[in-house]
């Protein structure tokens, strides 16, 4: 027997509290978080060369270099959320896009999955982030954002994952 409460509904996100009672009859609580999913894009300038964003992040009070990403509207096909973010966040728009498969950004807690593109054949453009987002485009080598990656000054995981993972299917 298992009980379900939402203790919160926020603008992304779903806070739920599960109940209930383990094979020794002891009762225990769950919090768990559903996220909608979002999208991470690898946008790959030439054969040397990455966008990555500085992207000032409020809940740790820090600017990140970061992948563009985003959180999927309901309904959203994966490419056509990528398409979008990828211009609002850097202006830039593909013509080639790759998907590198999911990964979960959290499972002790979260349910969102992070699905990951590779965009190539790039056209520069306008870029137009939301008005609360503080992003900043920047181009970077490859082996620099790789090096980034391996010394610990990019901390945010989808993007070390996905960096390390394009990195490695560049080798094969």
């Amino acid at each position: 027997h298992m009980a379900r409460e939402i203790v919160h509904v926020g603008r992304k996100i779903r806070v739920e509290v599960d109940t209930f009672t383990a094979p020794d009859g002891t009762t225990i609580r769950r919090d768990l978080i559903r996220h909608p999913g979002a999208v991470v894009i690898l946008p790959v300038l030439d054969a040397g060369h990455v966008v990555l964003l500085r992207n000032h992040r409020f809940v740790i009070d820090e600017t990140l270099c970061e992948l563009p990403a985003g959180t999927l509207e309901p309904g959203e096909p994966l490419e056509e959320c990528a398409k979008r973010e990828l211009i609002e966040e850097t202006g830039y728009r593909a013509a080639q896009w790759r998907s590198l498969g999911f990964l979960y950004a959290s499972p002790g807690v979260l349910d969102e999955k992070l699905h990951l593109f590779v965009a190539e054949e790039l056209t520069a453009g306008e870029a137009s982030p939301e008005a609360c987002e503080q992003l900043e485009p920047v181009t970077v080598a490859l082996a620099d954002a790789i090096r980034m990656c391996l010394s610990g000054e990019i901390k945010d995981a989808k993007t070390i994952t996905t960096l390390l993972l394009w990195e490695r299917m560049q080798r094969q």
